[in-house]
């Protein structure tokens, strides 16, 4: 039995395939235990290094900078899924007068590094707080590409959708609002999520524009010089922050999508019974 896209490895090849996969796991752990052994020989790892944890007021404020980057996060991933929706529905419009300048902002935006975006609207506009100018460039940047995403995710959709939603008198708003968008988003659910998560790890970003989230002050804790300057354990700390925040993501769209799989059987186990209560009743 072959699939559609290459054979079915045999033997040997699930034996190559086995070893490559070995091979990798090795080197990986290989260069993790290096990367350890460094900081072990500097002494990373001894008790006075991590002293900065104890501390209350270190505490508080960690979790205040986690805050703001989770702030600047929400905002900027909720405006980045209405711009992606708003601009995905203006490509996909039958007017020029929509599709032509929805086609320029996304692909300028798209085009335009995320930081430029950020010092422009921080040092060129003025917006006033940091805050502003970090999500702003996150809305813009992010929502472009996720404007691209929803207009692949429509553009997979079979025709019969929007065929039949036209033959029971929706008009296109309506067609594109409450049949083809949702669809789109549950189909491009592992994309979206992954783009969500590109937009957390790029809230670090504000840290050049001294907004105060969690790399910012990563960066002061570590320069503090009565904590011996602990720049590699408070990098280590942020870093492990930023995986587990980022898991959760992963897992939550892990989630909506096992639960979208099981609505899905439920609708084709029902669609069969429907089909015969409808013909039964015909009779």
């Amino acid at each position: 039995m072959s699939s559609v896209l290459f054979d079915v490895p045999g033997p040997r090849a699930r034996m190559r395939h086995r070893a490559y996969a070995v091979i990798g796991i090795a080197a990986l752990v290989a260069a993790v235990g290096f990367v350890v052994l460094r900081f072990a020989e500097s002494g990373q790892f001894e008790g006075s290094k991590w002293d900065w944890l104890q501390y209350e007021k270190v505490q508080l404020d960690l979790l205040s900078a986690l805050g703001n980057t989770l702030k600047a996060f929400a905002a900027g991933a909720v405006l980045a899924l209405l711009f992606g929706a708003v601009f995905a529905a203006g490509q996909l419009s039958d007017h020029a007068v929509f599709r032509v300048p929805s086609m320029a902002v996304v692909e300028f935006f798209r085009a335009v590094p995320l930081v430029v975006l950020i010092f422009v609207f921080h040092y060129g506009v003025s917006l006033g707080a940091p805050f502003y100018s970090v999500v702003l460039g996150l809305t813009l940047y992010n929502g472009s590409v996720l404007a691209e995403v929803f207009r692949a995710g429509v553009l997979s959709l079979p025709r019969g959708q929007s065929e039949a939603a036209y033959a029971l008198g929706m008009r296109k708003t309506q067609v594109m609002n409450l049949v083809l968008l949702p669809q789109a988003v549950r189909a491009m659910l592992p994309a979206i999520i992954s783009q969500l998560v590109v937009l957390l790890k790029d809230t670090a970003l504000g840290f050049l524009i001294t907004y105060e989230e969690l790399l910012y002050y990563a960066r002061y804790l570590g320069s503090i010089f009565e904590f011996g300057r602990p720049l590699v354990p408070v990098t280590i700390v942020v870093a492990a922050v930023y995986i587990v925040m980022c898991l959760l993501l992963t897992w939550l769209a892990k989630t909506l999508e096992k639960r979208n799989r099981r609505s899905k059987k439920v609708i084709e186990a029902k669609t069969p019974q429907a089909a015969e209560d409808v013909v039964a009743a015909s009779v």
